[in-house]
């Protein structure tokens, strides 16, 4: 046990673990909500659908989508065309999604 644990009660030491859990948490659903924002997942995230499903419509790996959400990668030419049209039109992309089961 290190020297700071042991000069803290085990009650204020589960508070410092509670806390600290919440504040990793906090900062992880900030790192989420700053990737939503990208327009690939704001796009797929307003037609409702997974990646994977997103992914099919696309006729792309859920791989390279994830890649795009991520930011590692973007779209170009056709695909751009799609993540526009899905944004402003998701129910478009939702049929497509039907037609191909």
């Amino acid at each position: 046990m290190s020297k700071y644990a042991k000069s803290m009660s085990g009650e204020e030491l589960g508070d410092k673990l509670l806390k600290s859990v919440k504040e990793m948490k906090a900062g992880k659903a900030a790192r989420v909500t700053q990737h939503a924002s990208n327009e690939v997942a704001s796009a797929r995230l307003k037609t409702g659908l997974s990646q994977a499903e997103f992914a099919q419509v696309l006729q792309i790996s859920a791989r390279t989508l994830q890649e795009w959400e991520q930011g590692r990668r973007s779209p170009s030419g056709a695909a751009k065309a799609l993540i526009q049209i899905a944004f402003r039109h998701p129910e478009i992309i939702k049929e497509g999604l039907a037609s191909q089961r």
